[in-house]
């Protein structure tokens, strides 16, 4: 026998659609069941509604993938303490920390003029920090470029990894195992370096990284 309908009356009252429910919605599926399944439908199944719906409030997947990377890059503090090299250092590494824990989302930054909301924060808080720094303006302008794109880089990178499920020491040994097999005659640079190759942890090179790109925008004027 067939269970008796319910009433809507009786079903407990829907959330009123909005787009930050749905942003907040995607972020949930995308996390839980990554992101083959984030799709229009899947959100509006899971906010009891007809994926029509939600088109009132987002354009597309795109558009949604886009205002969840800046949903996640609206809870980044204002880091505090310490010179403008380690506010901006701790600034970078948080959004890098923050971006890959959901994956997929930093290849939505690649490629793109960050003009989000909270993406503008960013860029403005990282020109307020080169500019205490003494970067003049051009320099200070193509700089946020270059930082943003190692941000995106660098969140997916880690972003992989972590989908994968695979610790960056692991891969790090996979190639170390790799390296060590490959002919001298043929790769001798490579034969030569392979220790140094993979020497430090992910969190130094990380730093590393870093240093460099900010040492070589003081260093290296736009003209």
């Amino acid at each position: 026998m067939n269970p008796a309908p319910v009433s809507r009356r009786a079903r407990p009252a829907k959330a009123p659609l909005s787009r930050d429910v749905i942003i907040e919605t995607g972020l949930r599926i995308l996390d839980r069941e990554g992101l083959v399944a984030l799709t229009m439908r899947r959100v509006a199944q899971e906010l009891d509604t007809g994926a029509a719906s939600l088109y009132v409030y987002v354009a597309n997947r795109d558009d949604l993938m886009a205002a969840m990377l800046d949903h996640v890059l609206g809870t980044l503090a204002e880091p505090t303490g310490g010179d403008w090299r380690e506010r901006l250092g701790a600034l970078i590494e948080a959004a890098v920390t923050a971006m890959s824990r959901h994956e997929g989302l930093a290849l939505v930054a690649l490629g793109a003029i960050p003009t989000g909301e909270n993406a503008l924060v960013l860029i403005d808080r990282m020109l307020a920090l080169l500019a205490e720094g003494g970067v003049d303006e051009r320099t200070n302008s193509w700089a946020v470029d270059l930082l943003f794109l190692h941000i995106t880089a660098a969140a997916a990178e880690q972003s992989a990894y972590n989908t994968k499920g695979m610790r960056a020491e692991v891969h790090i040994a996979e190639v170390t195992e790799r390296y060590a097999a490959l002919p001298a005659d043929r790769y001798p640079m490579i034969a030569a370096m392979r220790e140094e190759l993979t020497s430090g942890d992910g969190d130094s090179r990380a730093k590393w990284a870093l240093r460099v790109l900010i040492e070589g925008i003081l260093a290296t004027r736009a003209t």
